[in-house]
């Protein structure tokens, strides 16, 4: 094995040893975090680890079983509609805008 091959086995050993396994506590000297106004008392690291369901909502895995007419969408216009046409026909045309 070459001098790399042992320095890369020697650093991933290392690393690999690196992350702590149990309850989290405040480091030493730091107070924990405050309690939320409002709060009748502060969360446990335990509740702070856990996402909220708005920050992971939950899935449907109901399968569409037949198709369905979309709702009508009033914005939901094709190209050449009359909104186009009404801004064409209060544009200015070059007969308008050329000096005489």
């Amino acid at each position: 094995m070459t001098k790399a091959g042992v320095a890369g086995l020697i650093m991933f050993a290392a690393l690999s040893g690196c992350g702590k396994v149990g309850p989290l506590q405040p480091q030493a000297g730091q107070a924990p975090p405050a309690k939320a106004y409002g709060q009748s008392e502060a969360p446990a690291p335990d509740t702070m680890m856990t996402p909220s369901e708005q920050a992971r909502p939950g899935r449907s895995d109901e399968l569409m079983r037949r198709s369905e007419r979309r709702i009508n969408d009033p914005f939901d216009l094709p190209p050449g509609s009359e909104t186009e046409e009404k801004d064409a026909a209060t544009a200015p045309t070059e007969s308008t805008t050329k000096p005489k």
